[in-house]
């Protein structure tokens, strides 16, 4: 039986998750990439080199992560968060995210481990999705 998760449900379970698929749009098409985040306070932190995504995102800051858990056919759970982009420059707030961060996933490579003790190098981006809106559906 499919159902509609109420949004706080959706809201724990994406703050459950660590990798999911961001969507967003370049060039007038649909672009999905896998992502880690963080999820906390209705907003999502992740980081990126700069590139195609961050491109896109810059240009049509509007943007969602889809997360998912599937065991079967007839057993799964999807959540979509929607939102927007937002760069995060200022440095304290960018070693704040990238903690966050390597706090979730400290096996993360010696680059990015980098990355999170200068704040300020100039070729990692800091950014957050900041969600306006939260749907998940489960089929049990």
């Amino acid at each position: 039986m499919t159902r509609m998760l109420d949004e706080t449900e959706a809201r724990n379970f994406i703050a459950a998750g660590k990798i999911g698929r961001l969507g967003c749009i370049d060039n007038g098409e649909p672009y999905v990439v896998p992502v880690n985040y963080v999820f906390e306070d209705m907003s999502i932190y992740s980081h990126s080199l700069p590139g195609r995504k961050i491109d896109a995102l810059r240009s049509h800051p509007r943007a969602c992560l889809q997360v998912d858990e599937i065991r079967d056919d007839f057993n799964w759970r999807s959540v979509i968060a929607f939102g927007n982009f937002e760069e995060i420059r200022v440095p304290s707030e960018r070693r704040s995210a990238l903690g966050k961060l390597l706090g979730r996933f400290p096996l993360l490579t010696p680059v990015e481990s980098a990355m999170a003790q200068d704040a300020g190098a100039p070729d990692s981006i800091v950014f957050r999705i900041v969600v306006d809106r939260i749907t998940g559906v489960e089929e049990q």
